[in-house]
């Protein structure tokens, strides 16, 4: 009987290496200037068994990534990111950004952060930490609110 390499090993073959040049060039693909996100040429880079962490959800598997990034497009009027920096060591990625969304009836707001993305061993990503203050950024853009906010922070937490 003739064994079948697995899927994810077939598509990481036919992909380029990740590396700080090629994450720049496929992430800055990701939002065009109409502020339409399209994911698709990212997924293939992403394991089946997919890990995505942010500070408020943690999803497993790929299918279930796919249908957040969904989830995010539909929620925004407009999304942009615009990267920073990009740093690879080893099998470890960072990717530094600002994110700028636009919610229907809401200004635009703009969200900074970083990403962690840990490759396994087939160069896929196994493992996405998003890290960011998604309150604090959107209460900025609230008059009056964004101060009480920071004074509230600063009172509690130093």
């Amino acid at each position: 009987m003739e064994s079948k390499p697995d899927k994810d090993h077939l598509e990481s073959d036919s992909l380029e290496p990740l590396t700080a040049q090629s994450v720049y060039r496929l992430w800055s693909k990701t939002y065009n200037t109409q502020g339409k996100t399209d994911w698709s040429h990212l997924f293939p880079y992403y394991d089946e068994n997919i890990v995505f962490q942010d500070s408020i959800q943690r999803v497993e598997g790929k299918e279930e990534f796919k249908a957040m990034c969904q989830r995010l497009t539909n929620r925004c009027e407009s999304l942009s990111m615009e990267l920073k920096n990009v740093i690879k060591s080893e099998n470890v990625i960072m990717i530094e950004w600002v994110m700028t969304m636009s919610f229907k009836k809401y200004p635009s707001t703009p969200l900074y952060g970083s990403t962690r993305l840990t490759l396994n061993k087939k160069g896929l990503i196994a493992e996405q930490r998003d890290y960011y203050d998604m309150w604090g950024d959107i209460f900025n853009n609230i008059p009056r609110f964004n101060k009480m906010y920071r004074r509230f922070l600063a009172r509690k937490f130093g």
